[in-house]
């Protein structure tokens, strides 16, 4: 039986809807190595988003089999709230905000 994983849901923070979707999988770049994921944060109704970028698991950097971390409302719960502290304005115009998150989102 094989664990499905979730691309994309929706969190609720301080009574606010948030939609979130998998942006891009961890990948090897070129010129940079490996990259971690990156999930797409937008509040429902608003205009910009906030892109959320992880690092590369350690697995990948040791040359093990791929994978992701595991995506969950607390996750995207921290990333949030990461994102409005680092001055994400959802209700603004303008191309996506970019913010680097550790592993738990923070």
């Amino acid at each position: 039986m094989s664990k499905t994983q979730i691309q994309s849901g929706s969190v609720t923070v301080d009574g606010i809807t948030y939609d979130w979707h998998l942006q891009r999988e961890p990948h090897l770049s070129d010129d940079e190595g490996w990259k971690g994921m990156t999930i797409a944060l937008s509040e429902q109704g608003a205009k910009r988003e906030a892109h959320m970028e992880f690092p590369a698991p350690k697995r990948l950097l040791k040359g093990l089999p791929r994978g992701r971390l595991q995506l969950d409302d607390p996750t995207i719960t921290r990333c949030v709230r990461s994102a409005l502290a680092a001055g994400w304005d959802p209700m603004s115009r303008g191309r996506p905000v970019v913010f680097t998150v550790d592993a738990e989102g923070n």
